[in-house]
């Protein structure tokens, strides 16, 4: 069982259901509580939004790593599960349950708020991990943006969803409070890609000689080691220079002055020094959880987000 839940990657799934938990109840219900608005999407269909979620991310991890076992007989060889602990057809077969399980639910979301479009958009997710761990990873920079873009459609669905059931219910007199709404969630969706985008690049960094050894297009295979360091720099200076422009123009209050400075700000320059100083796997791997601990304090924010407007101090 630990070997299946390892391969499942639990505790990021946990950090999805907390992401998708905050964003309802730190960001978007306090939100709309200032102006006397109530959330509107039953519970069970926002249960059913990160059953699905976990479903389909589950299964993503279970292909990348089915896919990926030569490979990480070189870049870790003593963490591969598929075809040494975990049969491949088990694997593929729990790949296959997942997937149905998360598109089916998809489905039924589709149909119970009307958006048949939507059915569409989980069978797309389903296809781009499948394609990622196929062909998209191999190629430069494609497999990085797409794993990116697909963890920040991970808060997004939850206030795409809520507003559908906002404005249905309210109509136009809720129509300019979605919008912040959509803002505040968009905000840490933003946050979220750029944070797996650097991520995803340093973990090529990682996995660097596996990616050579099979053709792999990754960053540091076609930029080299010391290029790619400096688009890893270049994308944390962006996301420093993005995280103070939001603070200085939209929210002014010392407590988030004081957050993102200690939980954002100076770790992500600690990381600019881990990434100039490493010279080996282990250096990148460290600098891998640095980041993994920044993306998470990012997501904690939402948790002072709601103290601050349940005390009115923004």
């Amino acid at each position: 069982m630990f070997n299946y839940l390892k391969l499942i990657r639990l505790p990021n799934l946990i950090i999805i259901v907390l992401t998708q938990y905050l964003m309802r109840y730190s960001i978007i219900n306090p939100i709309i509580g200032i102006y006397d608005f109530k959330l509107q999407m039953p519970d069970y269909l926002f249960a059913l939004i990160v059953l699905s979620t976990v479903f389909i991310a589950a299964a993503g991890y279970v292909i990348n790593d089915y896919f990926d076992r030569k490979i990480d007989q070189i870049n870790k060889p003593g963490n591969v599960l598929i075809g040494q602990k975990i049969n491949r057809r088990h694997a593929m077969t729990l790949h296959v349950v997942l997937n149905i399980l998360g598109v089916v639910i998809g489905f039924y979301l589709a149909y119970v708020v009307k958006i048949y479009l939507l059915a569409f958009v989980y069978l797309v997710v389903t296809g781009l991990f499948w394609y990622y761990s196929t062909n998209y990873k191999r190629q430069f920079l494609i497999g990085n943006f797409i794993v990116a873009i697909l963890t920040a459609l991970v808060p997004l669905q939850i206030v795409l969803y809520e507003n559908v059931f906002l404005l249905r219910e309210y109509h136009e007199l809720i129509q300019p409070i979605t919008n912040i709404v959509f803002w505040w969630v968009a905000a840490f969706a933003f946050y979220a890609f750029i944070t797996n985008l650097i991520r995803e690049i340093i973990k090529d960094i990682e996995d660097f000689e596996g990616d050579n050894a099979y053709g792999r297009n990754s960053v540091p295979v076609i930029l080299g080691l010391n290029t790619s360091k400096i688009l890893i720099i270049i994308l944390i200076v962006f996301t420093i220079a993005a995280v103070s422009y939001t603070y200085y123009y939209f929210i002014h209050d010392n407590y988030t002055l004081t957050y993102v400075l200690v939980a954002i700000i100076l770790p992500l320059i600690g990381l600019i020094i881990q990434i100039i100083i490493g010279k080996n796997k282990k250096d990148f791997r460290r600098a891998s959880i640095i980041l993994k601990g920044i993306m998470f304090t990012g997501i904690l924010y939402a948790i002072l987000v709601q103290y601050l407007i349940s005390y009115q101090l923004i």
